[in-house]
């Protein structure tokens, strides 16, 4: 399988200041049809906010997502991944802690978003065209 920027590098990277509010990075992630967003703070990564952070951080705890700053509810910190870490490598963090979205970065620099669904759509392609090949 691939490396894990190669799922990503032909895709934009979104990201949200982390002083935005949880109501402007839904209906970013939303418009965009993403389910996790790289937060950004002075032009450097703070942290990662997910549908599940708004679930669970703000829903579920009752916090205004028009008041609430991604920075009180984001995930500080993420783990993330240089770019030519193995899908393998990558499926493993995944699992180990529970994620589904991780980042790639270069040394400061961010360089995509890979989710589990990228992941589980490349090894159904790569299935895929091994199938086709032993059919002909």
């Amino acid at each position: 399988m691939a490396l894990a920027y190669d799922l990503v590098k032909n895709r934009p990277i979104y990201s949200m200041e982390s002083d935005r509010t949880v109501l402007e990075a839904a209906r970013f992630m939303t418009e965009r049809n993403i389910g996790a967003l790289p937060v950004m703070k002075n032009g450097q990564l703070a942290g990662i906010f997910s549908e599940r952070d708004i679930m669970t951080r703000v829903v579920g705890a009752g916090r205004a997502p028009g008041t609430t700053r991604l920075s009180e509810v984001m995930t500080p910190n993420p783990k993330a991944v240089d770019p030519n870490e193995s899908v393998e490598d990558c499926m493993f963090l995944l699992r180990e802690f529970g994620f589904r979205h991780l980042l790639i970065t270069d040394g400061k620099e961010l360089k995509g978003l890979l989710s589990l669904r990228d992941i589980l759509l490349a090894y159904a392609a790569e299935k895929e065209g091994g199938a086709e090949r032993m059919a002909v």
